[in-house]
Parts: C-alpha cells; sequence; structure tokens
C-alpha cells in the first residue's frame, strides 16, 4: 500500500515540493552559515520524496542542535511547517486526500525541528 501511496504523492505534487526543498537547500549552502541548514534541506527533500512508510522520531539533538533548531524556527521552520500545515489542511478536506494530508502534517513537524530528527 505505501508503494501505490508514494506513487500517488510524486504524481500529487511530490516532486514538485522535493525540488522546492532541494532549491532552498541550495540557496542556503551558498554561504558557509548556511551549509548546516542546507544539509537539512536535503534531508527533508528526500523525505518529501517518498513519505509513506517512513516515521520520524525527534529528538536526540544535543545542545548545538539545540541551538540550531531555535535558528531554525525563527528564520526559516516556521514558514515551512505553516506551508506543510496548510497544504495538508486543504487535503484532509476529502475522504480520499486525509492519507496525504497526514503525511504534510508529518513533514510539517521535521519542518519545525529538523536537527536531531531521524527519518526511519
Amino acid at each position: 500500500m505505501k508503494t501505490i501511496g508514494n506513487i500517488l504523492w510524486l504524481l500529487l505534487g511530490g516532486i514538485i515540493l522535493s525540488v522546492l526543498w532541494v532549491i532552498s537547500g541550495i540557496v542556503l549552502c551558498v554561504t558557509i552559515i548556511g551549509i548546516p541548514f542546507g544539509i537539512q534541506c536535503f534531508k527533508i527533500a528526500g523525505l518529501v520524496l517518498w513519505p509513506f512508510g517512513k516515521e520520524i522520531e525527534l529528538g536526540n539533538f544535543g545542545a548545538g542542535g539545540l541551538l540550531f533548531n531555535i535558528i531554525w524556527l525563527i528564520l526559516f521552520g516556521w514558514e515551512f511547517a505553516l506551508m506543510h500545515l496548510s497544504i495538508g489542511l486543504i487535503f484532509c478536506i476529502t475522504i480520499i486526500g486525509i492519507p496525504f494530508g497526514l503525511q504534510h502534517f508529518k513533514l510539517a513537524k521535521l519542518g519545525i525541528l529538523p536537527f536531531g530528527a531521524e527519518i526511519r
């Protein structure tokens, strides 16, 4: 079932969202300071490409990860999370779109705190 969900996900905008995350990562990697944030964008882009069947475990980020998560949240995270929350709410309007909306809610959680998050 997750394979069918991932294929439908790609057809319904997963590729576009993944490309947007990669572009965000490239823009952030232009400066040396932005490289850790760009790497997190690349990690999220991989999840956005195939989200069904994967879980996110938050935590285990340490003091440096906490600092980077705070900076991420203030500068970029709230915008990314708000984007995924709004798209998820739009998908959840119909019964057929609920699984896709739930994936966007999962991505919103990762968009808020990417440092120290594990994708399984």
